[in-house]
């Protein structure tokens, strides 16, 4: 969106139209295109009745041509609706369908004395006329071969006809030249010898082969080789375990010898590169592939063995390559995400990923979804695991047009793919292609599938494999003779051979995730927690003039009376320099980034207002309803969204964004912090471990509001506890910022510093507008950075002091206020804001300072088993050599209580065990119960 204009932009028009709110009428040649249709329905029986009385027919025999016409429309109809259901789609035969009865040339009134009558059809499939026998043939050929369309559910006219152009009329065969036939049966000997290659070389290894799916590596081919002719330079792939070895080795064109190297156990990483490593059959890789003189490049995205997880983050990292490219229209770089049909029917995710695709902010221009249908999941038959006749329904959400074809039939799987590029380019759609095959295996090569599927695996044990059959079929056609496919599988064979003797001696040369957007960032020089601190301060007459920015209301702009006020104040503050706000020093943090050149994307679910009216980072014009974007005035690298409400897809979206761009700051906001338990996978298989089992580095910030202020035990705790468990090996930071400044620092840090890690910040609630937790600009000037500790606000006597008071996040408003009103002197506060890597060296100097230290007291708002207490318990205590006091909420189940009563008296319960002092005197000093910020919800 044009912010300053609210004018739609390229990018805005960019997705389909039943996503947008204009729906244009289309110009009037398109308009008569569009109702060509709807035309043929209503001219063709008048014409084929009005061609009768020039005859000279009797009204009879007028009324019977406009009824034959009529009749006829509706048998052309019912095949491009539901011809599917009677096309050849299983290789293995098991599954038998009926010929639906309205697909029947009686259904429609026409019997075996009609069938060969002309009728006037008025241009449908291509004809003036056709006898019903004609049509018959024509419309089964079309749509009850080996390739079934789904697409009449589309709204858009111009896209059904796209697709009637492509499959249906007299000389709609699927044509491929000598040539492209032997191309195909070369990719399917690479695809099938490759497996058997694996399994004769590593018997009894897992490997999780494509064994009876092989046409989906020709499908793939075509995918680049069609792309690249219609402009496409980039496509990103995503997919499961099931077929990942085939497509590295023959797609993306990774070395055998390096796949035989890590199947003899070792790494395709140098031994000065740290990590895990993972399973053969997660790696991902990266390479250039021409054809016709098209290069494209490909990469495929890692994924663990969950399965869909990968389709959210390939689609963030191709919306982040479309954004750095400029390409607006999406038409340069492509997602591709392959599915098993069990998954691509049973994962939710699949479904946030659709609806996606027409959203601004995370449109992509459409995404291929190739369905690699086993018929069956791990052990589950499709009864068992759906309610939809097709693993593929799923797709009908967003109107994409779904391709049923049969595995068996290479060319049909190719030509599918190639409509299916073709379409996606015209139109920016989603496609599905969903390829009915077999596992000849089982889940794995060492599973027994009988067990479960003893029918299917019968017949799979004789079905030939689709290279065989491709192969004889190619020979009948006289396209290659008797001797081609030993010849191809001879040639081949070899060649893995020739890899699998060097794979003994293969050695990697260096690591690759350095390069390309990444040069210039690397591994941190030392311990990310270290002294070492990002200048992160700014000149004040710069952040002044961000200032103004933030608060000048453009001319004739409407603005909402109360965000008047608030941006009144927030001019005030910038111009005394005093009393700066959470929301203002993170909109300060963004301007300064987007000055020195950075870009930056926030999103989450009401993020661009904040979920507690703070942010206002987007205003919208009280009298029109345009939108403006302050920020969008310093640099259009700014980017605000208001997200889908989605966790899992949303976050994996920008984790794979911030994947392809290390120079963008990309911030996911939780609307509260527990939202984030909807997105565990992501946390958990990304942005956790990505960089130790992959080596694939990751800068994403994550806002977490957090915060106990009696709202009860949902959207009071992000689950610190989650993360601070998952923290090892410097993998990511975590922080629990308590002033506007800090918060500031730590968001610049994540720019300014040369290396890039994960970033969870506890965001707050009530101290969104707590008087105390507030900045002076010079807090945030030249020469000041982000404090892993904060001094305690009020000046102490060392010696004094008997009880250090270690805490977190929004408790120590509360332990500041209560010790205040008990005026205890023996007590210091002191703030641990980032959490790990955890600073207990800086804390051990803290303690160093008071020599008659007697306790030292952890406090936390949150449950004994949640919170950081389990966490920073060890590391306190190694730091200190000895062990801290806890202070907090007793373990519970629930992450807090929902009655206000018992939070305060729980709130006032663990300060005074924090300060050492009776609880009675903590009530009375506060009035009898900490207050809550009941409109922090």
């Amino acid at each position: 969106m044009d912010y300053e204009a609210g004018l739609p932009t390229a990018e805005d028009s960019a997705g389909p139209s039943w996503a947008r709110n204009d729906w244009p009428l289309p110009a009037s040649d398109d308009l008569t295109r569009a109702l060509d249709a709807r035309d043929i329905l209503i001219t063709a029986p008048a014409k084929a009745a009005a061609k009768a009385a020039a005859a000279g027919a009797s009204p009879e025999a007028i009324a019977q041509a406009a009824q034959d016409s009529i009749s006829a429309l509706m048998l052309i109809r019912t095949y491009r609706v539901r011809g599917h259901l009677a096309a050849n789609l299983d290789p293995l035969g098991l599954m038998v369908r009926d010929l639906p009865a309205d697909l029947t040339p009686e259904y429609h009134g026409f019997f075996e004395a009609d069938l060969d009558r002309p009728v006037h059809i008025g241009g449908a499939l291509g004809l003036q006329t056709a006898t019903i026998r004609e049509l018959v043939e024509i419309l089964r050929a079309n749509y009850c071969g080996n390739v079934g369309v789904e697409y009449m559910h589309i709204n858009d006219v111009e896209e059904r006809r796209f697709i009637q152009d492509k499959i249906e009329g007299r000389d709609k065969e699927i044509h491929f030249t000598s040539n492209g036939k032997k191309a195909i049966l070369n990719k399917l000997v690479e695809a099938e010898y490759f497996e058997r290659f694996l399994g004769r070389k590593y018997v009894g290894t897992k490997r999780f082969g494509l064994d009876g799916a092989e046409s989906m590596i020709p499908a793939m081919e075509s995918i680049i080789k069609i792309g690249g002719q219609l402009g496409i330079t980039e496509i990103v792939f995503g997919m499961p375990h099931r077929g990942r070895l085939n497509m590295l080795g023959n797609v993306m064109r990774k070395p055998f010898r390096v796949i035989f190297h890590e199947f003899g156990g070792g790494s395709a990483n140098p031994d000065d590169v740290d990590g895990s490593g993972d399973v053969k059959y997660h790696l991902g890789t990266s390479t250039d592939r021409e054809f016709d003189g098209n290069s494209v490049h490909l990469s495929l995205a890692p994924n663990p063995s969950h399965l869909e997880a990968v389709d959210p983050v390939v689609l963030g990292k191709v919306r982040a390559i479309q954004t750095r490219t400029g390409d607006v229209h999406h038409v340069k770089s492509l997602p591709v995400l392959l599915h098993g049909d069990a998954a691509f029917a049973g994962q939710g995710i699949v479904a946030e990923c659709f609806g996606f695709s027409g959203v601004t902010g995370y449109n992509t221009g459409g995404t291929i979804h190739f369905v690699v249908n086993n018929q069956v999941g791990f052990t589950t038959s499709p009864q068992f695991a759906r309610s939809s006749p097709y693993p593929s329904d799923v797709g009908k959400i967003v109107q994409a047009p779904i391709f049923h074809v049969n595995g068996d039939d290479p060319e049909a799987v190719t030509f599918a793919t190639k409509v299916a590029t073709e379409f996606r380019q015209k139109f920016g759609r989603d496609v599905v292609i969903d390829m009915w095959c077999y596992r000849r295996f089982g889940h794995n090569e060492s599973d027994e599938p009988s067990f479960t599927q003893p029918l299917m695996y019968a017949e799979i044990g004789k079905h030939p494999a689709v290279s065989e059959i491709y192969a004889a079929r190619l020979v009948r056609e006289g396209v290659v003779d008797e001797g081609f496919l030993q010849g191809a599988i001879d040639q081949y064979t070899a060649t893995l051979e020739a890899d699998f003797e060097a794979a003994t001696s293969f050695k990697a040369n260096k690591a690759d995730w350095f390069e390309g957007q990444w040069s210039g960032l690397g591994k941190p020089r030392e311990d990310i927690g270290s002294r070492r601190a990002a200048v992160t301060g700014v000149a004040g007459d710069e952040l002044r003039g961000i200032g103004r920015t933030l608060t000048a209301v453009p001319d004739g702009f409407a603005i909402h009376r109360t965000l008047a006020r608030i941006l009144d104040a927030k001019d005030d503050a910038l111009t005394q320099g005093q009393n700066i706000d959470w929301a203002t020093a993170e909109a300060l943090a963004f301007g300064s980034l987007l000055k020195d050149g950075y870009g930056v994307r926030l999103s989450g679910q009401d993020s661009g207002r904040g979920t507690f009216s703070q942010r206002h980072s987007v205003w919208t014009d009280q009298k029109d309803g345009h939108r403006y974007v302050p920020l969008a005035s310093i640099s259009p690298k700014f980017e605000v969204y208001d997200s889908p409400l989605s966790e899992f897809g949303v976050l994996g979206f920008e984790y794979g964004f911030a994947s392809a761009d290390p120079k963008t700051l990309v911030l996911w906001e939780a609307q509260f912090g527990d939202f984030v338990n909807g997105a565990q996978t992501i946390i958990d298989q990304f942005i956790a471990s990505g960089e130790i089992k992959w080596l694939r580095a990751n800068g994403l910030t994550m806002l977490l509001p957090h915060g106990y202020e009696g709202q009860g035990p949902e959207h009071s705790s992000a689950r610190m506890e989650r993360f601070l468990q998952l923290c090892a090996e410097d993998n990511m930071q975590v922080a629990n910022a308590t002033t506007p400044a800090n918060y500031f620092h730590l968001l610049r840090r994540q720019m300014l510093r040369d290396f890039r890690k994960p970033l969870i910040v506890f965001t707050p609630k009530s101290l969104l507008r707590h008087k105390r937790a507030t900045s002076a600009l010079e807090d945030m000037a030249a020469g000041t950075s982000f404090h892993r500790c904060l001094d305690d606000m009020a000046p102490c006597d060392p010696d004094k002091i008997r009880r250090l008071v270690l805490c977190s996040g929004k408790v120590y408003y509360d332990l500041l206020e209560a010790r205040e009103k008990t005026e205890r002197d023996d007590v210091y506060l002191l703030r641990v804001e980032q959490l790990y890597p955890f600073p207990g060296e800086v804390i051990a100097e803290y303690a160093a300072r008071f020599p008659g230290l007697e306790d030292v007291v952890w406090a936390q708002e949150e449950p004994r088993n949640a919170g950081a207490w389990t966490f920073v318990a060890p590391l306190i205590e190694t730091a200190l050599d000895r062990r801290p006091i806890y202070a907090g909420r007793a373990a519970a189940a629930a992450t807090a209580t929902g009655l206000l009563r018992r939070h305060n008296a729980e709130q006032a319960k663990l300060i005074a065990e924090a300060l050492g002092a009776a609880r009675s005197d903590v009530k009375a000093a506060i009035g009898g119960g900490i207050k809550s910020s009941q409109n922090a919800g």
